[in-house]
């Protein structure tokens, strides 16, 4: 760096500026500097700058998820939400390194600027893992009171009380929940399930399932016609458990959704164009991930920032 500011007549600052093709230095500077640089071979080492700024300009990217046959990690979630994450990250030019769970031990995950988690586990163990590497974090999932980190996530209290409100209104009166509550997410869904019901004076069941595929969301239908359950609607945790549920409601000589409205969450494509399409709670995914990335870049760079819900709507549609 010293013989090339030597070569172009500068200070070695502006070198480093010029190299990172930053608009501190006028173009007409950057461009002898890059000259004489490609002239001389020279390269930034942006390793050793990232040393020298203790930065690694890179952000961890975790998914919290277990995949199955049903639900793959091609499924829109988490795509969709690492789509919106490296469009943000890129466009700032951060690298993103992706990993699993499995990956919390990794020296480069270590090393990262910030880490984003896809998802909070059972009881929010995911979360108590990640806490204890101490980077900024940021969570996908549902606020959590004892929070010492920023959450992003859909509105999942408002999303629930959006399909309490559709089964009220088309004169639903034994509504039944099926998902895993242990996820804070889904709890939060039945919560606003249940408080939108208990407010026009309506009960509601509730069949835990352990996972969120169609295979759990066809046993949770047959758990309730063995035990003799009445219910004439069912809200589920997911869309691939709604997808069960009409399945194996379909499968008993129930029609849906004369005999039993089904509503989803997520609004997937698989959904949308599955027989009959699939009604459920809408959540953007891919502006959450944008939304995911800003707010890690704003810790990284020592900013107060604060957890952040998105809004929820319900698409009607034949279940």
């Amino acid at each position: 760096m010293a013989d090339l500011a030597r070569l172009a007549g500068v200070s070695k600052i502006t070198v480093s500026r010029a190299m990172s093709d930053t608009t501190l230095v006028n173009v007409k500077t950057r461009a002898r500097v890059r000259a004489l640089a490609a002239k001389f071979g020279y390269k930034l080492n942006a390793s050793a700058r990232n040393l020298r700024l203790r930065r690694s300009h890179t952000v961890a990217v975790v998914v919290e998820m277990t995949p199955t046959a049903d639900r793959p990690m091609s499924h829109p979630y988490p795509l969709d939400l690492l789509g919106g994450i490296l469009q943000e990250l890129s466009s700032k030019s951060f690298s993103v390194l992706l990993t699993t769970r499995q990956g919390a031990s990794l020296p480069a995950i270590q090393s990262a600027d910030a880490v984003i988690l896809l998802g909070q586990g059972v009881r929010l163990d995911a979360v108590r893992l990640f806490e204890q590497l101490q980077l900024p974090l940021v969570v996908w999932g549902a606020p959590d009171g004892d929070a010492g980190h920023v959450v992003v996530g859909s509105d999942n209290r408002q999303g629930g009380a959006q399909a309490a409100e559709r089964f009220i209104a088309i004169g639903r009166r034994h509504p039944v929940f099926i998902g895993d509550v242990d996820h804070a997410e889904l709890a939060e869904r039945q919560a606003g399930f249940e408080a939108a019901l208990c407010a026009e004076g309506v009960g509601a069941g509730k069949v835990h399932c352990a996972g969120f595929t169609m295979e759990a969301g066809t046993l949770a239908i047959e758990s309730l016609i063995k035990a003799g359950t009445l219910f004439d609607a069912i809200f589920a945790g997911n869309d691939l458990l709604a997808m069960g549920a009409v399945r194996a409601l379909t499968g008993h000589a129930k029609q849906v959704p004369e005999d039993v409205s089904v509503i989803g969450y997520d609004d997937t494509l698989l959904g949308a164009t599955f027989s009959p399409p699939l009604t459920t709670v809408h959540q953007n995914w891919s502006d959450g991930g944008r939304l995911l990335a800003r707010k890690a870049l704003a810790l990284i760079q020592g900013e107060s920032v604060e957890s952040e819900v998105l809004s929820t709507y319900l698409v009607v549609r034949a279940t």
